[in-house]
């Protein structure tokens, strides 16, 4: 589906990077979050043809996720002249390059180090491509995150907000912060905006805002009705992205990542450090291939 702001090109990627949102005007040019670190080059890659030979000015995170800010340092090697924006929630995390802080370090991911020039406040609205956006507070998945909205062509960049089938991982809740409400209010945020075009973090642009608000809900119910089962969703989410960018692990590395995940330590059914950690971590690699999301070939664990 094409978008229908003017100047606006959606770089849809796989589930390892999040979508680039890349915005062209008179006034300058604009990317709304870089995917994460190891596809780096693609981004590059992605973002030069979308330019056709103009330099890229501003770039924008909707929160910092690794997936969503992991390209950034490559970015602004290449573009020295871009001007980056961040949510307010963390600015001093990444003036001190406090990764633990950032969760990159908790979910056992990576995230080269990057700086910022300024912040995208909630309340507040930023001219990209000629256009204005508002800038709206969004926390649930991230207590930090953001959303930007055009409201002259109803045209959402809802980051992990919401998706066509549903939202991300609450991680407050794996920190034993009660979110689950915030999430419910951020749906009925975007509700409210009544967007005829969403561009989600995570999969294809769409416009059929009514069903996708509807499952997103009944998704939440299923959470708040059994915080178990958003644990194990998490746990689960958590392996998969490091299956993706590994696309194959041993298994002893793979327990080596998962000792030194402390996300995902608070999610399996042991802490960190006992003994039941690897037979919990079996029973949750089992749960992703008779999901078809994985498969073993003896001692390695293949993404699928």
């Amino acid at each position: 589906m094409a978008p229908t702001s003017p100047g606006l090109q959606v770089l849809q990627r796989g589930w390892l990077s999040s979508n680039n949102i890349l915005i062209c005007g008179e006034a300058g040019t604009a990317l709304i979050d870089s995917g994460y670190c190891t596809h780096a080059g693609q981004t590059l890659a992605l973002v030069a043809a979308g330019l056709q030979g103009r330099p890229l000015d501003l770039l924008l995170n909707t929160h910092l996720h690794s997936d969503h800010c992991g390209g950034n340092a490559a970015l602004q090697a290449t573009y020295p002249g871009l001007h980056t924006l961040i949510p307010p929630g963390q600015a001093q995390a990444v003036r001190d390059w406090d990764a633990t802080a950032l969760s990159h370090i908790p979910t056992g991911q990576s995230c080269p180090r990057f700086a910022f020039d300024g912040l995208l406040q909630p309340g507040s609205e930023r001219v990209l491509g000629g256009s204005p956006w508002q800038v709206h507070a969004a926390p649930g998945h991230d207590p930090h995150s953001v959303i930007l909205f055009q409201p002259e062509t109803r045209v959402l960049i809802s980051a992990d907000a919401l998706w066509q089938q549903g939202f991300g991982v609450v991680f407050p809740e794996i920190e034993g912060i009660d979110a689950f409400a915030e999430v419910a209010a951020t749906l009925d945020l975007i509700e409210s905006l009544q967007p005829l075009q969403v561009i989600p973090g995570h999969g294809a642009p769409f416009n059929q805002l009514a069903p996708a608000l509807a499952t997103a809900r009944q998704r939440l119910a299923a959470f708040v009705a059994s915080p178990a089962r958003h644990r194990r969703h998490a746990a689960k989410v958590l392996l998969k992205f490091k299956l993706l960018e590994w696309q194959r692990v041993c298994r002893a590395d793979l327990l080596q990542w998962a000792r030194a995940s402390a996300y995902l330590c608070t999610l399996l059914p042991a802490g960190a450090g006992q003994a039941e950690l690897e037979p919990a971590l079996d029973d949750l690699v089992q749960d992703l291939v008779r999901s078809g999301a994985a498969a073993l070939d003896r001692d390695w664990l293949l993404d699928r």
